[in-house]
């Protein structure tokens, strides 16, 4: 099933109205590695982000994804997913969506770390063109797991 596909998922821009939603999914995932609410809320509404979140048809947030883009340069921030939206090409749906904004403000490179214990994550962005560039090691914590370091050149639409 292609991203654009996805029946009953549509994406929009996050607001603070999705805060709850969002939390509740970031700290179902990430557990001891989430953000608190107050950071999430920030990010939410901070200068030089944008957020997606991914929506089914009775508007419940099933994912969201965070772009920080400040120049040339972006950083993917975050992405989660509901563990029933997983397998269904919906975060590589997130993730070419927020590429396509670093595009539309310019972006020529974007960042993200990815656990190195996340084979499906890291196998994801490799098949959207990013590739490693480096590890930091013992990065998320409290498990004290490596993070890798990937990087996509942005290039210019066909």
């Amino acid at each position: 099933m292609t991203p654009a596909a996805l029946p009953g998922l549509h994406l929009r821009p996050a607001t603070l109205d999705d805060l709850d939603a969002v939390w509740e999914i970031e700290h179902a995932v990430f557990t001891g590695e989430a953000w608190s609410r107050d950071l999430v809320r920030e990010e939410l509404s901070a200068d030089h982000r944008c957020y997606l979140v991914l929506v089914d048809d009775a508007g419940a947030v099933r994912g969201y994804g965070g772009l920080l883009a400040v120049g040339t340069e972006g950083d993917i921030q975050t992405i989660a997913l509901t563990p029933e939206t997983r397998g269904v090409g919906a975060g590589r749906r997130l993730m070419v969506a927020l590429i396509a904004e670093a595009r539309s403000r310019g972006v020529r490179e974007i960042f993200l770390e990815v656990r190195a214990d996340n084979p499906v994550a890291q196998g994801l962005y490799t098949s959207l063109g990013f590739v490693e560039i480096g590890i930091r090691p013992r990065y998320y914590q409290p498990d004290g797991v490596d993070a890798v370091v990937m990087k996509l050149d942005v290039k210019d639409p066909a």
